[in-house]
């Protein structure tokens, strides 16, 4: 386990505990069994739960305590609502702003994920954090700090965990790669105009597909 006695430390460890499905979304987090199993103190163990609820990854809720959050249908629809904005923005921005060594590390990123599809013979796609994921890299090359903020510190790892807990098993691999490619063109083309109406359009196709799996989970569950 990485050294988590920094609160910035047990932030992201506990980032990918939530993520993961460690800590099950809906479940509670008890700071005081939470900070005996780490070996760390009450005070950064605090701050980092308080980064996780600025986050909207935890929630506090009276005579309960601190809990992972459950993602209703509503706040999946928003959630994808806002990706689709911020992202058509942060889209035009790198049309602006991309160099050309990272269209080519988008290029190797695309390719490794056909190799995925085809491994697994269209089962799933390819999900992977940080420089390994297809959206976040676009929106790093936005430059904007602020686009940056926005999707990569709250909403990223929101959706990573509905990804990671949802069983996916309403699954588009084959489209998701072609519209990334088509994406990846006009990025490449530099034509911003395109570029947004491509990532606006597949956002939202993911997003009716995303309520339609957590509906479908939901009514398995009950």
């Amino acid at each position: 386990m990485k050294d988590v006695t920094k609160s910035e430390g047990m932030t992201e460890w506990l980032i990918e505990a939530i993520v993961s499905g460690k800590f099950a979304s809906g479940s509670k987090i008890s700071e005081p069994e939470l900070s005996r199993e780490l070996g760390v103190s009450r005070g950064p163990l605090r701050e980092a739960m308080m980064r996780l609820e600025s986050m909207g990854l935890v929630e506090r809720v009276p005579h309960v305590g601190a809990r992972v959050v459950a993602i209703s249908a509503t706040q999946l629809s928003d959630i994808y609502a806002v990706r689709e904005a911020l992202e058509g923005m942060a889209i035009r921005q790198a049309c602006m702003h991309i160099s050309a060594s990272e269209i080519e590390a988008l290029k190797t990123l695309l390719h490794r994920h056909q190799q995925h599809i085809d491994d697994v013979d269209g089962a799933t796609y390819f999900h992977q954090q940080g420089d390994f994921d297809f959206h976040y890299r676009i929106i790093q090359a936005s430059r904007n700090n602020k686009l940056i903020s926005l999707l990569c510190d709250e909403l990223y790892h929101l959706v990573r965990m509905y990804r990671t807990q949802s069983t996916r098993t309403q699954s588009r691999p084959e489209r998701a790669l072609d519209e990334h490619l088509q994406i990846l063109n006009a990025l490449e083309e530099r034509d911003a105009e395109l570029a947004e109406m491509l990532m606006r359009r597949h956002i939202r196709r993911s997003g009716e597909l995303a309520a339609k799996q957590l509906n479908s989970d939901r009514e398995k569950a009950s």
